[in-house]
């Protein structure tokens, strides 16, 4: 049972399924007219989406200008990863994307596991954008004076969670979703109905092919492109170098904050991979595509940000769902800001693209594997896609659109794209390694034999030193000999709630200087205060009372590191492969978890599929049925 689980697809398999003629089975085959400038477009309209034009807001109000870092973190994390995307790519240049990689090298239950977790990547990960282009949409027909109802333009709970608030701090109700919805059987209707529409549109045009989605997104991107060079432009003469002061306001703790959804506006370049079968050269175009797009993305991210970063104040983002118009706003060109926001919507529309391309794909791939029925494999004759796949897709990402809210999701998403990213990294791994082939890419190998397990000390020592207390219980804070140091450990919310309970329970001068108020203080008293501090469980983790119990996932990490070295020393692992694990692992850390709890729930259900379908069918079982 065992061997057959994890019974691997041979490379040799793996090609005859691209060859001509064994597109589906019935000769049809999808059309191979992608080159590298196309990729590299999908790429972009992919990561330049809701990301810059809304979640860089609530991040650069965390982190202040210092959010720029972040950027660049994860975009080094990414890049390690496009690199071992890269490498897959010019091996397997098929559909599939880590799906197909992870069953070359890891075995069948693994693809099946990191399939179902790319299909909530790109599912999931498209409900959240639908429903950010549709609170887009909905603000720019207010602004033209067509006003929707608001019950067709929001969800069930959001629509509760509103009213009840505004009922609870007795304001105004009349207006709201869940007061004006018509109320049929004692249920309240409502629904986000542009959201459900463009799903449907967007799934229109990937159904009908290719070449047609190539060329829309193309125009998207070079429209997105334009309108933030002139947000630049315009923008850099309004700049004020103060609003740069101080750079992190919250410290490297309050930019860290915003891992989620700046990790978020990275996530999609992976799709390109799904396009395998479908680029004039695979081998070469693909590995480009993948990283021109995320050095384009990144350069784009980190100006934008310096530059609304410097036209206005960091704490004015608080909150602000369309941060680029803004900022023009507060300077008073409300009609770039206007135009800004129309461009919004045609950014978002490009991410839904690429993405509703993107997952028809993976399905097809799985199909011809025999873990998804046939039909999800086959090809229409006329439009040559993965057709009742796409069908499929736009059903199961736009119902729930109409529905859902966005903030589970979006750990949802994350996760899964980092779940793939690691496999992706650590499949690169256990392939042989190959000589230096002219025309396609070869991952560099730098040998991480000593350097990772040189790593893994200089991590510990570093957090030791700068993270004093924070994996210890809250009371060894009087081993801090000032407040400064303790100010410099906790963001500035938690720091504040922390010293502020102390003076109210009897520490004196606990916000002055804490180190000396504690040493005058009676040791019950201050543990008395210090055990009844009233700090979020997020605060408590900046401030590491919680210990191991509420700190288990960097326990983890730290466990994963320290096997990683090991078999890095033993093994003489690619430094680049290991690198991209262990930042895929650690931002993975930084999600709660109660959207693990769902991860995992997700996945359970997906096994109990493989298990009563996928195991029995597979190809790769000499008893399958057919």
């Amino acid at each position: 049972m065992r061997n057959s689980l994890f019974r691997k697809k041979p490379l040799s398999s793996v090609m005859n399924d691209t060859q001509e003629g064994a597109g589906d089975g019935h000769g049809h085959e999808l059309k191979r007219v992608l080159g590298v400038r196309d990729l590299t477009s999908m790429g972009i309209a992919a990561v330049i989406g809701a990301g810059i034009f809304s979640t860089i807001g609530q991040a650069a109000f965390d982190g202040g200008p210092g959010v720029i870092f972040l950027f660049i973190i994860t975009a080094v994390t990414c890049g390690f990863t496009a690199l071992c995307y890269a490498e897959f790519a010019a091996r397997v240049p098929v559909s599939g994307s880590a799906y197909t990689y992870s069953y070359v090298t890891f075995g069948e239950v693994v693809a099946w596991i990191i399939g179902w977790a790319l299909i909530l990547e790109y599912g999931i990960g498209n409900v959240v954008v639908s429903i950010s282009w549709s609170s887009y949409f909905t603000n720019l027909l207010d602004g033209i004076g067509v006003h929707m109802p608001v019950w067709l333009a929001t969800d069930p709970t959001t629509a509760w969670l509103d009213y009840d608030a505004a009922v609870k701090a007795g304001q105004p109700t009349a207006h709201l979703a869940w007061a004006t919805a018509p109320v049929i059987g004692g249920m309240h209707v409502i629904c986000n109905l542009p959201a459900f529409i463009i799903i449907i549109l967007i799934t229109i045009l990937a159904y009908v092919g290719i070449r047609e989605s190539r060329s829309s997104a193309n125009f998207m991107v070079a429209l997105k492109l334009v309108v933030l060079a002139i947000i630049v432009a315009v923008g850099v003469f309004y700049i004020d170098v103060d609003n740069w002061t101080p750079l992190m306001p919250n410290g490297f703790s309050g930019v860290l904050k915003g891992v989620s959804a700046v990790f978020f506006a990275y996530i999609g370049f992976d799709a390109i991979s799904t396009t395998a079968e479908e680029c004039a050269n695979p081998q070469r175009d693909l590995p480009r595509g993948m990283i021109y797009s995320l050095v384009i993305c990144t350069v784009i991210y980190v100006i934008v940000t310096l530059v609304i970063t410097g036209m206005v104040n960091y704490s004015k983002f608080d909150n602000v769902a369309d941060p680029l118009a803004f900022v023009f706003e507060q300077i008073n060109m409300g009609k770039l800001g206007f135009f800004i926001s129309v461009s919004a919507v045609l950014a978002a529309t490009s991410v839904l693209l690429v993405f509703q391309i993107g997952m028809p794909r993976i399905w097809m791939s799985m199909s011809r594997d025999g873990l998804m029925p046939k039909r999800f494999g086959e090809i229409h004759p006329k439009y040559q896609t993965p057709a009742f796949s796409t069908i499929m897709t736009g059903i199961i990402v736009a119902i729930p659109s109409l529905f859902v809210e966005s903030g589970l999701m979006t750990d949802l998403t994350s996760i899964g794209t980092l779940f793939a990213f690691v496999l992706v990294c650590g499949g690169v791994l256990v392939l042989p390694r190959r000589e230096f082939t002219p025309g396609k890419f070869n991952l560099p190998y730098i040998n991480g034999k000593l350097i990772v397990p040189a790593l893994l000390i200089a991590v510990l020592v570093f957090g030791y030193i700068t993270n004093y207390g924070r994996f210890t219980d809250l009371l060894h804070f009087r081993k801090l000999k000032s407040s400064h140091e303790l100010a410099e450990t906790l963001d500035k919310a938690s720091f504040t709630t922390l010293t502020a309970h102390l003076e109210a329970h009897g520490v004196a001068g606990a916000s002055a200087d804490l180190g000396g108020a504690v040493q005058k203080t009676d040791e019950a008293v201050y543990d008395a205060a210090v055990r009844t501090a009233p700090l979020t469980e997020d605060q408590l983790y900046y401030t590491g009372s919680a210990g191991l119990s509420a700190n288990l996932l960097t326990y983890l990490f730290y466990v994963a590191f320290l096997l990683i070295a090991v078999f890095s020393f033993r093994k003489s692992f690619s430094l680049i492969p290991v690198l991209g694990m262990l930042c895929c692992l650690y931002l993975m850390v930084e999600i709660p978890t109660r959207s693990w709890v769902v991860f995992f729930g997700w996945m359970a259900f997906g096994l109990v599929i493989y298990f009563s379908y996928g195991y029995w069918r597979s190809r790769l079982n000499p008893k399958a049925t057919v």
